[in-house]
């Protein structure tokens, strides 16, 4: 069946497309898009009222897939870290996954396998195997692979299948033992702290690798000023240096810790309002290539504990969207920046045929009302978790509907 979206704003990040027209699918593939499409007969005409219509968002960093969440928060792809209950580290469980995902009614779900076996840092997983069965990408998620020689290694042998290395910017001896950023209010709360250079000297050192082998490496995550700008130089280099950084690292700070505040411990830690506007403007020039939820949904058992025993992580699906667009409002961050990152610049990374409006394209699309006034109510979110420092907040912006292979996924009332 033909759906033709008619009154949209459409944006495609890849040819930068922003105008006001119509959008037609028939099944689970774009047919086109522009200020004067006709509908065929039999079409399903859906009126956008202005909204914008843009490709999927493809999230590239989550800990669960709550499918539910996913659409909800316009996420039609949602990249799965490799540190599940059953580790992502065979091409198995890789294909495992892959079939799983492929029932349907949900967002599209493409595993991460692990870098290293066990995610133990020192033998090489099987990269080829599980890139074969589906994997998109390989990381030992939060631990930074510590030995040079074994990324060297691994940079050298991912280059054989074009693979891409995700790296967590942190050096682990450094940062051992702590649990907030080095600096004013770690010491005033009495908090071990994790200083920016532990983040500036993994990504000084995984660099000069990348240079070395000529392999590509993406950074997963980037928190602070020091870190931007050692990404920034490695770009200037030549290095195939990419990075990522979540929507909460552009809205707060350390001072999100006051009161030992347990559902913005995060990992890396949020820093000081140097490194906030830093990552922003990072985003803007383009020195950050893409913006992820970093979902990791947590249960109270683990989040409400002293602060040095709690859980980091935050629930990020439904809040990605108007977290990203809050910049955008401030007037600090180009729309089409914003919707790159979240769209196009992921599915290039990843090799993936979505994150394009263009003819013949899986029709993965998400509509969202702009300025749309709300606050973010942690009651109302789908989540399997509750874990967020949001609640309350007011934002702008709300998706409408979200859209995979041809099926309205979220907002098939509205």
């Amino acid at each position: 069946m033909s759906k033709i979206f008619v009154n949209a704003r459409i944006i495609d990040p890849v040819t930068s497309y922003d105008k006001k027209g119509s959008l037609l699918i028939h099944g689970d593939k774009i047919v086109g898009y522009g200020e004067h499409m006709e509908a065929p007969e039999g079409a399903l005409v859906i009126d956008c009222g202005g909204k914008v219509l843009c490709p999927g968002f493809i999230d590239m960093r989550a800990h669960a897939v709550d499918p539910i969440a996913a659409p909800a928060g316009g996420i039609t792809t949602v990249i799965l870290q490799p540190d599940q209950n059953t580790m992502i580290d065979t091409d198995a469980v890789v294909e495992r996954i892959r079939r799983r995902a492929e029932d349907g009614g949900s967002s599209r779900v493409y595993p991460m396998g692990t870098a290293t076996r066990g995610m133990e840092g020192s033998q090489i997983a099987e990269i080829g195997q599980m890139q074969q069965s589906g994997a998109v990408a390989f990381t030992d998620c939060r631990k930074a692979i510590a030995d040079a020689q074994v990324l060297r290694r691994l940079l050298e042998y991912a280059g054989y299948f074009n693979a891409l290395v995700v790296q967590f910017p942190e050096e682990a001896s450094l940062a051992a033992g702590g649990v907030a950023h080095e600096g004013e209010t770690a010491t005033r709360l009495g908090f071990a702290g994790i200083p920016s250079a532990a983040e500036a000297m993994q990504i000084e050192r995984d660099t000069r690798l990348a240079l070395l082998t000529g392999g590509r490496i993406h950074f997963a995550l980037i928190s602070s000023r020091e870190g931007v700008e050692a990404v920034r130089e490695a770009k200037a280099k030549g290095a195939k240096v990419t990075c990522s950084t979540a929507p909460h690292y552009l809205l707060l700070n350390d001072n999100a810790l006051e009161g030992y505040r347990t559902f913005a411990k995060v990992s890396p830690p949020l820093r000081e309002e140097e490194d906030r506007l830093a990552l922003i403007a990072g985003i803007a020039d383009g020195t950050i290539d893409t913006l992820v939820s970093d979902h990791d949904p947590k249960s109270a058992d683990v989040k409400r504990l002293p602060f040095a025993q709690a859980d980091h992580g935050i629930i990020g699906f439904e809040t990605l969207l108007p977290l990203s667009l809050t910049p955008v409002h401030a007037g600090k961050v180009d729309l089409m920046v914003a919707l790159r990152a979240l769209t196009s610049t992921p599915a290039a990374l990843l090799g993936l045929e979505t994150g394009t409006l263009a003819k013949g394209a899986p029709a993965d699309i998400t509509i969202f009302d702009l300025n749309k006034p709300l606050r973010i109510n942690v009651d109302e979110l789908h989540s399997s978790a509750k874990n967020t420092p949001f609640d309350s907040l007011p934002v702008q912006g709300k998706v409408w509907k979200t859209l995979v292979g041809g099926e309205i996924l979220f907002g098939k009332d509205a």
